[in-house]
């Protein structure tokens, strides 16, 4: 199996900046609605929020500009799981023109799975952590992303 995809879009005139290209804050917006969309594959929806009371929160994120994308660009993005235990989700998502496999932009992403009455950490129910124990193993022989686990910092000074 190749990485989800989990949602596709048109650039839209109001996301674009002085230059013509996507503004940096829409990337992230982008890959935002791939993690809710992802949510809804996992059972993690509006609906299962209402009745258990337990939602996502975004731990960490990072965030590689790779190239340009301009206005009207129809754009998907992949999603590949990295990893999970019983309370945090770790994911990848990448951003491609439709159809095209060249990496436009790449998503890493800590997710926690919260009980919102706390607001406290609570583990997945078994029904998502079936549907988690699936899509890894059918992405397992997807390669290691390249841009996964980078951190920011200048080179040491010489």
């Amino acid at each position: 199996m190749a990485a989800l995809t989990t949602y596709t879009t048109k650039i839209l005139p109001e996301w674009v900046d002085y230059n013509g290209h996507l503004r940096d804050a829409f990337y992230l917006l982008i890959f935002s609605y791939a993690t809710d969309a992802l949510m809804d594959i996992l059972g993690l929806d509006s609906e299962n929020r209402e009745a258990s009371g337990n939602s996502l929160f975004t731990l960490e994120l990072h965030l590689n500009y790779l190239h340009e994308v301009k206005l009207g660009a129809a754009v998907e993005v992949h999603t590949q799981l990295i990893a999970h235990d019983r309370k945090r989700l770790h994911l990848y998502h990448s951003l491609h023109l439709v159809g095209d496999e060249k990496e436009l932009a790449g998503n890493e992403q800590m997710l926690l799975h919260v009980d919102l009455a706390g607001p406290h950490s609570a583990p997945f129910s078994e029904a998502v952590l079936g549907k988690l124990a699936s899509i890894r193993a059918e992405q397992t022989d997807l390669p290691k992303p390249a841009l996964l686990g980078r951190v920011i910092g200048l080179p040491p000074q010489k």
